[in-house]
């Protein structure tokens, strides 16, 4: 886990990642926990639009009811997103909605990258979990598992 290490320790700025990292979730939410961070899973392995990706989300952040499924609520409940040192969320499962719907993963990647760069909530990092197709996004371990 170098690299979310790195992240954790701020070592690494806050963004959105590719992370090629094997480890089960409830160990990688045990080290952002023990960091004091919030560990978000956001898992959409059977998630190829729109429609569902909004619902995963809503279900992983436990966004309210009234919750629009749409971007710019998205936007919105992200920016509301806060923790005092940080929010990672990996995101298992990301290929498919990429695979089926590129503009709209594309939407969903400039939301979290945006939400990323904003310092307001605290820092907040995705971490894109395994294989998919070929996308924009930096190694969150450039030279592979330590």
């Amino acid at each position: 886990m170098s690299g979310l290490a790195a992240l954790l320790a701020g070592r690494r700025p806050p963004g959105v990642y590719r992370w090629s990292s094997p480890a089960a979730v409830a160990d990688v939410r045990h080290a952002v926990e023990h960091a004091g961070w919030q560990c978000v899973a956001l898992d959409t392995w059977t998630v190829d639009d729109k429609a569902g990706f909004l619902a995963a989300v809503q279900s992983a952040f436990g966004f309210p009811d009234w919750f629009g499924r749409n971007w710019d609520a998205l936007a919105d409940n992200l920016s509301d997103v806060q923790h005092e040192k940080g929010t990672v969320v990996v995101w298992d499962g990301w290929s498919p909605l990429a695979r089926a719907q590129p503009p709209g993963f594309a939407v969903a990647v400039d939301i979290l990258t945006q939400r990323a760069g904003s310092r307001r909530g605290g820092a907040f990092a995705v971490l894109l979990r395994g294989d998919g197709p070929s996308i924009e996004v930096p190694d969150l371990d450039p030279h592979g598992p330590a």
